[in-house]
């Protein structure tokens, strides 16, 4: 190639340099998904706001638990996977910073010794020195592109460890509760269990005295053995979800331990808002839109490949027989120089990558919006089950109160020989199941605010 005056050569650098605002490829427009106005499932709800001014990376405090606020802190520093998200992240931001070191000149320092000769002229020494550097300016906006596309997967990969820690905080909150209505269940069996075995005495005496059947004393001693089965039985669950409690919290199941603790059924009011800013507060949502962008950016980069790379390229060397004259030497050699390739013919390789970049960006964006129309339905989802649950509480209760008073008449017309023992046992396992709906309705009506926050992106801002 032909070499040009320095000026000239500078001047065409400062051409090239700045035609960089010519970059190829379209300009990303975030996709728009269907929005609802409001919730369908919202009516009847009121819109409350903490007057704690919670921060929305604390929404557990809201349930009042000493227990669960202790076991949420060491989710963030102590769980595997989001210590394998966080990696990621970084490995993200790591390779922004490596595409944005392709937007400055490479500059290289090179030496060089070597030591000839022949039977005629005898053996010499030769010795050089050079310092080069190369540039390849952003003229169709390819390199810009590809930074752009690395910054938009590291805030992708943000997102993603915003929602595996909002994921292992709502699993472990979820456990929790699930462990403390087990507690619950076992204490409602133990007095069950103390209850059936008065019932047993009865049954045992009338039947020694001969007014009673042997049935009633076999019936009476199966309805304790099953309750007795059952509350091994709770143990079991309650173990299985403690070693679960432990994983969570980056713990080995064998050394941790979660003692019995009053269960705290402390019911938070979540302030909904407007579906519009569940686009802003779920970080899954923020993660899918952000692939699109990078995907977005990908098109600009294959569409570059259809014009010529340019390279501008410098160097300065100097030679010297002696190590000790190298740098005060005269002699010495310099280079300034601009090349350009393009790719005449691929068999249409550059076209098809334009169409799969595209294609990937119109998948990315599908995702995207596949991704809001699902986060909709789990809010909506939590908000049904919550007024679901919420009018089944004051009828559980009612059930309760109407199934406890309906075992102690039962059981006292037993006594006056009124009515068979087998009346008692249906009396007394309906009490039992009305008792146990009330713990499960409790339970349940936490995990669904659980659920709820969650859906909301795990808070919200005041």
């Amino acid at each position: 190639m032909h070499l040009l005056p320095p000026s000239r050569w500078l001047a065409l650098a400062v051409l090239v340099a700045t035609a960089g605002g010519c970059a190829v490829g379209p300009a990303y427009q975030q996709p728009v998904p269907a929005t609802p106005a409001a919730y369908k499932e919202v009516p009847g709800w009121v819109r409350a706001t903490p007057a704690d001014a919670l921060d929305r990376g604390t929404w557990w405090m809201l349930f009042d638990d000493a227990g669960l606020n202790a076991l949420e802190s060491q989710v963030e520093v102590s769980n595997q996977n989001i210590a394998a998200a966080a990696a990621a992240y970084a490995q993200a931001r790591a390779l922004v910073r490596e595409q944005r070191a392709g937007l400055f000149p490479v500059v290289s320092l090179d030496g060089s010794g070597r030591r000839a000769g022949g039977e005629a002229s005898g053996a010499g020494n030769t010795y050089q020195a050079s310092i080069g550097a190369s540039w390849e300016p952003d003229v169709w906006g390819r390199l810009s592109r590809t930074v752009d596309s690395a910054s938009a997967s590291a805030q992708a990969s943000s997102a993603d460890l915003a929602s595996a820690l909002l994921s292992a905080q709502g699993e472990l909150a979820t456990n929790y509760f699930s462990l403390r209505q087990t507690d619950a269940q076992s204490a409602l069996l133990q007095s069950t269990i103390a209850a059936y075995r008065r019932s047993l005495e009865i049954a045992q005496n009338r039947y020694q005295a001969g007014v009673a059947p042997k049935t009633d004393l076999l019936q009476a001693q199966t309805q304790l053995a099953n309750a007795q089965a059952e509350l091994v039985g709770l143990e079991r669950q309650r173990t299985q979800l403690e070693h679960a409690i432990a994983v969570l919290v980056g713990q080995a199941p064998g050394n941790f331990t979660l003692v019995i603790a009053p269960w705290m059924a402390t019911l938070p009011q979540v302030p909904i808002g407007v579906p519009s800013t569940l686009l802003q507060r779920r970080p899954d949502i923020a993660a899918a839109e952000r692939r699109v962008a990078a995907a977005n950016q990908q098109i600009g980069i294959a569409q570059s490949a259809l014009y010529p790379n340019l390279n501008l390229s410098a160097s300065y060397g100097i030679g010297a027989t002696r190590v000790s004259d190298l740098f005060s030497a005269s002699t010495s050699v310099w280079s300034l120089g601009l090349s350009a390739a393009q790719v005449l013919f691929n068999a249409g390789a550059t076209r098809a990558r334009i169409d799969e970049a595209q294609a990937a960006q119109e998948q990315a964006a599908a995702r995207y919006r596949q991704t809001v129309l699902v986060a909709f339905q789990g809010v909506e989802d939590q908000l049904a089950a919550t007024r679901v649950l919420m009018q089944q509480q004051p009828l559980r209760e009612l059930a309760s109160r109407a199934a406890d008073e309906t075992e102690v008449q039962t059981l006292n017309r037993y006594r006056a020989g009124q009515v068979a023992y087998t009346e008692v046992v249906t009396a007394q396992a309906s009490a039992f199941s009305a008792r146990r709906a009330l713990v499960q309705l409790a339970s349940d009506r936490q995990v669904t605010a659980v659920a709820l926050i969650q859906a909301l992106g795990g808070g919200w801002s005041n």
